[in-house]
């Protein structure tokens, strides 16, 4: 087939999917193996990936997406860490922007025991993300992903930038994307350690978690929370894709191959519903990392704190630490207030902060 004739067939199916036609995992998986690997024009691949979020991905074309992305984009990373190794991470895009979250859950969690090897990119549709705000932390995102390997082995954190391990496709098209895709549901699910076997993804939309556990089921993940969370006496349309303490948040939980949905409140985790404005984000980059790090330096007993902490509770609890939420709470309260937490920060800055910080 000639290149004239490829673009026009690609031209053809963004139009079919456009008016509704759905694609079998197969085609799926070979729509965006063209769009990873450079294949078809930038309008085209832009198209595509606007036609196919509007109309609707659904599971088995999320299933095939997924599997061009492992398959033809995404490195990997090994351990011989025995026990449970979790992910924290979220799809973005929610209407409700808060300060990061996933990014000390993680610390957070990996300081209560938990190996966590936690993925993350620049910011797509907030004010930052989290490669964004580990950067401003001094973790240098363009070290070898050796590092990460081996500071996972020693300390049972490691930091993981898609644009590290997605090695051509995703990473290209973060730079210049600022809508949302099918790829904010399946980059968070992509699997740059092997040897994961839990994650926490949140999700911006109720249907988006059904879909994120459909497909984490479908690639044989063993256990999996996908949480959206809400405001009291708000408009549940608007969300966040994390636990949240400002209200009721929508689960749907992966346990070895059975699905269950239910709702969780900020009692749940032993606190008082906080308002939005404790968590929001703040205006900059700069100053979610300060909010962080006041957090993580000290300030535990406020309503961040307990944000960060219901969020590494749940990678506790999925992962089988803890054998609840208010348990998994409690460990990472402790891990906090102790200062394990900023000292989890430090050993992942041995090995993949910048030299010279």
């Amino acid at each position: 087939m000639t290149e004239e004739n490829k673009k026009r067939e690609f031209g053809r199916l963004i139009s079919a999917v456009a008016f509704g036609k759905m694609l079998t995992r197969e085609e799926s998986c070979e729509v965006y193996r063209q769009v990873i690997l450079n294949e078809q024009p930038e309008l085209q691949q832009g198209a595509f990936l606007l036609a196919h979020i509007a109309r609707g991905p659904s599971t088995e074309e999320l299933g095939g997406a997924w599997q061009a992305l492992d398959m033809f984009d995404t490195a990997k990373i090994h351990t011989n860490r025995s026990g449970p190794v979790c992910d924290i991470v979220g799809t973005g895009s929610d209407k409700l922007k808060t300060v990061n979250c996933s990014t000390p859950a993680a610390l957070i969690a990996a300081s209560s025991g938990l190996t966590v090897a936690k993925k993350g990119a620049r910011l797509v549709t907030g004010v930052s993300g989290a490669s964004d705000i580990f950067e401003i932390l001094g973790v240098d995102l363009d070290s070898p992903l050796t590092q990460a390997e081996q500071c996972l082995e020693k300390y049972g954190i490691c930091y993981l930038p898609g644009e590290a391990f997605l090695k051509s496709g995703w990473a290209r098209l973060i730079m210049s994307m600022r809508f949302t895709s099918a790829f904010n549901i399946i980059g968070p699910i992509t699997r740059p350690c092997e040897k994961t076997n839990c994650v926490v993804i949140g999700a911006y939309s109720p249907s988006v978690c059904n879909q994120l556990i459909s497909v984490l089921k479908e690639i044989g993940m063993p256990r999996a929370l996908a949480p959206y969370g809400t405001l009291l006496n708000h408009d549940q349309a608007e969300g966040m894709d994390e636990f949240s303490p400002c209200g009721p948040t929508q689960v749907v939980e992966l346990n070895d191959g059975n699905i269950t949905c239910y709702e969780v409140q900020p009692d749940d985790f032993g606190i008082k519903a906080a308002d939005f404005s404790q968590v929001a984000s703040r205006p900059t980059a700069h100053e979610n990392a300060r909010a962080i790090m006041e957090v993580l330096s000290g300030r535990y007993d406020t309503p961040l704190a307990d944000f960060f902490c219901m969020n590494s509770a749940a990678a506790l609890y999925v992962s089988g630490i803890a054998a609840s939420l208010i348990q998994g709470m409690e460990l990472s309260r402790n891990a906090l207030a102790t200062g394990k937490t900023l000292e989890k920060l430090e050993q992942l800055l041995e090995f993949q902060g910048r030299r010279g910080d």
